[in-house]
């Protein structure tokens, strides 16, 4: 045993020898690779965390992305869960902001959700990219860099987990469900189908179901037979539709109706809420899901909030509010403004999409998540609808139906070759007997193909980036001093915000949901102070309590707000501004 373990002991420092050679080798070969070769612009080279962006993961995968860029970026980014899913799963946010710079949770900061929607699954690939990409351009890149250390991103890819899990798992089409797992009798029949679809062939795709029909309305379109063209008087039916792939579970000639929770938690959240025989899919009160009322709890903990971004699909759409028109006075012309500024660049930004205002352009929303951000906390919030027909060969597509359809089955053919459609097949249905099902697979038509997703996953972030680049940013630009004589100064500062957005909306003020930003004065005994309206011609408000200390309701974007004061004391003072949404700044008179 000895001799075994003296030649255990002997061997280790030779294997050490052998080892250690390869290892330097294998890291001059990586050194030599990425110092070679020529960088792709717009992405890390040599990532910390390897992630492939040409996929869809579920919330376990999620999950393991998350943690493994917290290990590579302990500075930079952290990981919690801020609430449980209806089934219990952790709902994961992550705190993107560099925290040797100070407490993220104290600086200018932007929100980021995806994933409301169970079949909108893309938004939760572009959030965390968004948490990636800074992570790993943090150290090359200049502007995320100053924008990492100056603001901080709030980033919840699904705060829907339970649907993801469905969604990716079960049976669908590529547009259900809406919701998570709350299975409701939907038709009031008594019967739930707690599982979901009914998958006849077992592909995990829930596609059309036909049967052969002399009589029937439908025949092979003859330009592509795996489409149906409405039947002729010269060209007789061959088929009629059935439907969804399924099976009619009650006997009333439909299939599949009760399905795991059909209810919208976009029609959920507390503002101006209607139940649901006015707005379909809401549910018994407002914040009825967990989920929702997880991300609204965080949200009010959190005044430092300035912008939000909530990820959807699809339709190429950048969208604000109001979901109604009786709800556009919460949107006067100050902060419409600001929504246009930032639009209009996404519209530059992303081709084929439009900035559309959400009841206007496209249908009325009551209880919607882009109306609650704005309306309750005063945050300039948008969605963005992921996926556009105009991706298919890079130019508009076609309102009509067939035309839109046609692309679709033409960019299968060409780009996928044949792989995003179901080709019809035979299957023994137990009430039809031989019927056929056939088309569009679950992940195919509402989602961006493999090769097109880190595309739309960047340019999305970008947008996101700029908006959160626009949230305040508060400096005292300058203090001037006059001498009154009997030891008294008059001291004028001039507060400034470097960026678009106001540190708090006009939604905000007229409500005051977040406190004023602060003003202070320091190095002197302040007898009276003023927010002045007209610097020059000193015109202002005296404030009569705490005058050390003014509130200012708001500094405007890309603007100034002016304060004065009477001091005892000749200086130096110093001033400092501190805003929820702006952060601190202070500055010394000379």
């Amino acid at each position: 045993m000895k001799t075994l373990m003296r030649t255990v002991a002997l061997s280790f420092p030779v294997l050490l020898l052998l080892v250690l050679p390869l290892q330097r080798a294998e890291a001059q070969r990586e050194k030599e690779f990425t110092s070679s070769s020529l960088k792709a612009m717009g992405a890390p080279n040599n990532p910390k965390v390897e992630v492939a962006w040409n996929r869809y993961y579920d919330t376990g995968e999620l999950s393991e992305i998350m943690h493994r860029i917290v290990k590579a970026y302990p500075s930079l980014a952290s990981v919690r869960s801020i609430g449980k899913s209806f089934e219990g799963r952790d709902m994961l946010m992550m705190t993107i902001g560099n925290r040797k710079n100070g407490d993220p949770d104290a600086r200018p900061a932007m929100y980021i959700d995806g994933n409301i929607h169970s079949n909108e699954v893309q938004g939760s690939e572009v959030a965390l990219y968004t948490a990636w990409y800074v992570c790993e351009m943090y150290g090359s890149v200049e502007w995320i860099r100053n924008l990492l250390d100056e603001k901080t991103l709030y980033i919840i890819p699904t705060i829907n987990p339970d649907a993801r899990e469905h969604f990716i798992h079960r049976p669908n089409t590529p547009s259900s469900p809406r919701s998570g797992l709350d299975p409701r009798d939907d038709d009031g029949d008594g019967v739930v189908d707690e599982d979901g679809y009914d998958d006849l062939d077992g592909d995990g795709n829930i596609v059309q179901m036909r049967i052969a029909d002399p009589n029937g309305r439908w025949i092979a379109d003859p330009a592509d037979p795996r489409l149906l063209v409405m039947a002729e008087p010269d060209r007789p039916g061959q088929y009629t539709m059935l439907g969804n792939e399924g099976i009619d579970n009650d006997g009333d000639g439909r299939v599949n109706e009760d399905t795991p929770g059909y209810y919208d938690p976009n029609r959920d959240w507390a503002w101006n809420w209607q139940p649901r025989y006015t707005q379909g899919g809401a549910d018994r009160y407002p914040f009825t899901f967990p989920e929702n009322r997880s991300v609204a709890d965080f949200v009010l903990a959190h005044e430092n909030i300035a912008a939000a971004q909530t990820f959807h699909n699809s339709g190429g759409m950048i969208l604000r509010g109001p979901g109604a028109k009786e709800d556009e006075k919460t949107y006067d012309r100050i902060d419409v403004q600001t929504y246009d500024f930032l639009g209009k660049l996404g519209e530059e930004m992303l081709p084929g999409y439009r900035y559309f205002v959400l009841w206007k352009d496209l249908y009325v929303v009551y209880g919607g998540e882009l109306d609650w951000f704005h309306g309750a906390r005063g945050i300039i919030t948008y969605s963005n609808e992921l996926w556009t027909s105009f991706d298919y060969f890079r130019k508009q597509g076609s309102d009509d139906f067939r035309a839109g359809r046609n692309t679709v089955y033409r960019f299968d053919k060409l780009l996928l070759f044949d792989e995003g459609i179901v080709p019809w097949t035979k299957v023994k249905h137990p009430q039809y007997g031989e019927v056929e099902v056939g088309g569009v697979k679950k992940a195919w038509t509402r989602t961006a193909p493999s090769f097109m997703l880190e595309d739309l996953c960047h340019r999305n972030m970008a947008f996101t980036l700029f908006h959160l680049y626009h949230t305040p940013k508060v400096a005292v630009d300058s203090i001037i001093t006059r001498g009154l004589g009997n030891g008294l100064t008059e001291v004028t500062a001039i507060v400034a915000n470097r960026r678009v957005i106001p540190t708090h909306t006009s939604q905000d003020v007229k409500n005051k949901i977040t406190r004023p930003d602060w003003v202070t004065l320091a190095g002197g005994t302040v007898v009276s102070g003023m927010v002045l309206e007209n610097r020059l011609l000193g015109i202002g408000t005296e404030q009569k309590r705490n005058p050390e200390r003014l509130n200012v309701e708001t500094i405007p974007g890309m603007g100034t707000a002016s304060v004065r004061w009477i001091v005892e004391g000749k200086g130096p003072f110093t001033v400092t501004v501190d805003s929820k949404k702006g952060g601190i700044h202070s500055s010394r008179s000379r």
